[in-house]
């Protein structure tokens, strides 16, 4: 700001100019600060929509439970059906961007249906954080627990990926995506899952959407904080 007798000094013109950039200005760093965040939800199918009505996915779905919670952050939907944890990582500096405020990670369930080394799915999920810690995005990392059928060390490998890295990066953690489905028996889910057996059906993803909700309102926490 210039002092009042630097003002004082200059011409009716000058003092115009500089007063409509002022104005610009303010009007510059309102809308800035007026600006929602912006988090990017990296993940597969389950974070694609797959198989669901435009509109009935996990983004579209969480997006519009934050506004009813009145909230006005964006949600990008940067899920792929098919990708392992490895193809979430190799698209994640294009899929973050200077607007990008905070990241969802739900990846590692096509790495457990390839029976993949639990050792490669964290070095990847650790890739990711790291690259997000460097941008100073805060991170909720969404898991799911690990199969029976691989046995009990595998299953152990793979369910401690996830506290252990949200521990290290400092990440919120939800340890299983379905978990606001309820019953764990596959005869109480079938109705809230498609034909697959695997993907939420609309109704289902409602379910975890209303689970998955208050956690996404505390990402949205830290990252304005």
């Amino acid at each position: 700001m210039l002092p009042a007798f630097r003002l004082a000094s200059l011409g009716y013109g000058a003092r115009l100019t500089l007063g409509k950039a002022l104005i610009v200005l303010a009007l510059s760093v309102s809308l800035a600060e007026a600006e929602p965040l912006e988090i990017v939800a990296l993940g597969d199918s389950l974070t694609a929509g797959y198989g669901l009505p435009e509109g009935q996915g996990l983004v579209p779905q969480l997006q519009a439970w934050l506004a009813e919670h009145g909230s006005d952050a964006r949600i990008v939907n940067a899920g792929v059906s098919g990708d392992t944890s490895a193809g979430g990582l190799s698209r994640l500096d294009w899929s973050l961007t200077p607007q990008t405020d905070a990241l969802i990670v739900t990846l590692g369930g096509n790495d457990l249906l390839r029976g993949l080394d639990p050792a490669t799915t964290r070095a990847n999920l650790e890739a990711i954080l790291a690259a997000a810690q460097a941008r100073n995005l805060p991170v909720l990392l969404i898991g799911l627990p690990g199969p029976a059928n691989y046995g009990p060390d595998y299953k152990a490998s793979f369910d401690a990926i996830f506290p252990d890295l949200a521990r290290q990066y400092g990440a919120l953690m939800e340890p299983n995506f379905m978990a606001g489905l309820g019953a764990s028996d596959p005869a109480s889910l079938q109705p809230l899952m498609q034909a697959d057996g695997i993907h939420p059906n609309a109704e289902g993803v409602g379910k975890i959407v209303a689970h998955l909700g208050p956690r996404v309102l505390e990402l949205l926490g830290k990252a304005a904080g």
